[in-house]
């Protein structure tokens, strides 16, 4: 759960072993690179429960340890806590933005700025793809593109 002082993120997929672990990796480090980590509550969750308590995929892990980034993250699934507590809910497709809206709704006060992280894009692409049946490759896709629409959200929001 995000704390009370400074700015707080929640990245999101449908099953927070793939791309939103890697969002969150990688917002971690930008973030501890700018020296406004402080600054920042951060983590990712899941749509669905399928994979709640699991590590990140191994080769999700491996595309961010090429990168020089790990992370400890254990998948979890979004609460209605969550919904109330980060300031935005950054998500990576269409489906997990209708989930997300659609769970939204059933929170009363609901504060946290429900987007796609692909909005920030500044190549303008807008869907973040499940790299999970395909290749090595496509998980440094999904790397960079977490790359890109991070540290542009980052600078949006300073």
């Amino acid at each position: 759960m995000a704390s009370g002082s400074g700015k707080s993120v929640l990245f999101v997929c449908l099953g927070n072993i793939c791309r939103s672990p890697i969002a969150e990796a990688v917002f971690r480090k930008i973030v501890t690179d700018a020296g406004v980590s402080n600054q920042w509550s951060i983590d990712s969750a899941a749509t669905s429960d399928w994979n709640v308590g699991c590590s990140p995929d191994s080769r999700a892990l491996k595309c961010l340890k090429t990168h020089s980034t790990e992370t400890p993250h254990k998948a979890r699934q979004i609460t209605k806590d969550d919904f109330l507590s980060y300031d935005y809910i950054l998500c990576m497709d269409e489906s997990n933005l209708r989930d997300l809206k659609r769970k939204a709704g059933q929170v009363p006060d609901c504060k946290a700025k429900i987007e796609l992280l692909g909005s920030y894009d500044p190549q303008k692409k807008l869907i973040i793809e499940d790299p999970y049946y395909g290749r090595d490759e496509d998980f440094e896709t999904v790397y960079q593109q977490c790359v890109r629409c991070c540290k542009s959200f980052l600078e949006k929001c300073s």
